[in-house]
């Protein structure tokens, strides 16, 4: 077997272990077959001294998001009667490059958080996957064009997704915030998505009066319903 990387170039060649066959002339060794796939073709060759040898040569791009593993066989065989062959099993292992950018499972989350919450409140969790392996697949989040007045009320774990409350959440001031994340693999591949929250209000306001006192005077034969004073 042997190990490429999906990144191989189309013609790329692979040399292929020769067959051995004692006999000579017509009864010696004829040609190599390599079973049908879609991504490899055989080429046959022949040495100075008229011993043939095959390799492969890659004509269509591996990819090992869709086949990580390919096995395929090598079949030599002679030029006699009954013809005889030998089989070879060919495995190959495709290695990983970062062809593929993260990708959001959502593009739009929404949460709700109730204001005057406490620091380190939990407002929602993000998640982008990755159809890469290894170092590949490992997305970090973070906030994107994020304002400092909006630095300072939320924060994003960038290993989890978990958004929380840093800072003071007030209804009075802001009903809703939009927030933009980014995730981002180890290749600097990318992708976007938003955050919408909405503030519940709670009764923390009190109502006031502006006038603390006034005079206002009063005939004493004022019918009743008469109006004294406008607050």
């Amino acid at each position: 077997g042997f190990i490429s990387h999906e990144s191989a170039n189309t013609g790329s060649r692979f040399p292929l272990t020769s067959a051995e066959d004692p006999d000579v002339g017509v009864n010696g060794l004829r040609e190599y077959f390599l079973t049908e796939n879609d991504n490899f073709v055989l080429k046959q060759n022949s040495n100075a001294d008229g011993k043939k040898y095959a390799e492969m040569v890659l004509q269509k791009p591996l990819d090992r998001e869709t086949n990580p593993h390919l096995s395929l066989k090598l079949i030599a065989v002679d030029g006699g009667s009954p013809q005889r062959s030998g089989t070879v099993n060919i495995d190959v292992t495709v290695l990983d490059i970062n062809d593929n950018a993260p990708v959001f499972n959502q593009s739009v989350y929404k949460a709700t958080v109730m204001e005057n919450s406490p620091r380190d409140t939990y407002v929602t969790t993000v998640n982008a996957s990755d159809a890469d392996i290894g170092s590949n697949s490992i997305v970090t989040y973070y906030f994107s064009d994020l304002n400092s007045g909006l630095s300072d009320l939320f924060r994003i774990d960038e290993k989890t997704g978990v958004i929380s409350i840093t800072g003071s959440i007030d209804y009075e001031k802001d009903k809703k915030y939009e927030l933009r994340i980014e995730g981002k693999d180890q290749g600097g591949l990318t992708d976007s998505s938003k955050v919408i929250i909405e503030v519940t209000d709670v009764n923390d306001n009190a109502p006031t009066i502006s006038v603390m006192s006034f005079t206002s005077p009063v005939s004493e034969d004022s019918p009743p319903g008469t109006t004294i004073g406008i607050i």
